[in-house]
């Protein structure tokens, strides 16, 4: 999957870490005190990235929204299978990620 759509750098380099099951260089974005939300819900971020890296990926990105810091796309799950998804990430000054939102993508009917 190609991240070259993605143009805020730490937004990017999450994204590339989620890929490449690369957990140091994710855990590198976020501040000590960052929260996780799935499906508005709070979730802890050191136990999400433990169960999921290796198992979950993009499949494609083909929306980008809010100055690029939200994404949507096909996902993978070893466990769910293949659905839409999102990611919202909030920065701080330092552009390391305080907030980052995922959630499946609801259909609008």
């Amino acid at each position: 999957m190609h991240t070259n759509l993605l143009v805020v750098p730490t937004v990017k380099a999450a994204v590339e870490a989620l890929q490449n099951a690369d957990k140091a260089a994710w855990n590198r974005l976020f501040t000590p005190k960052a929260v996780l939300f799935d499906d508005g819900n709070p979730r802890d971020l050191k136990r999400f990235t433990q169960e999921s890296f290796g198992r979950e990926r993009f499949i494609c990105i083909d929306r980008i929204a809010n100055n690029g810091l939200y994404i949507e796309g096909d996902f993978h799950s070893d466990e769910w299978g293949d659905f839409r998804t999102y990611f919202n990430f909030e920065l701080n000054d330092s552009d390391r990620i305080v907030r980052l939102d995922i959630g499946k993508v609801r259909d609008v009917a």
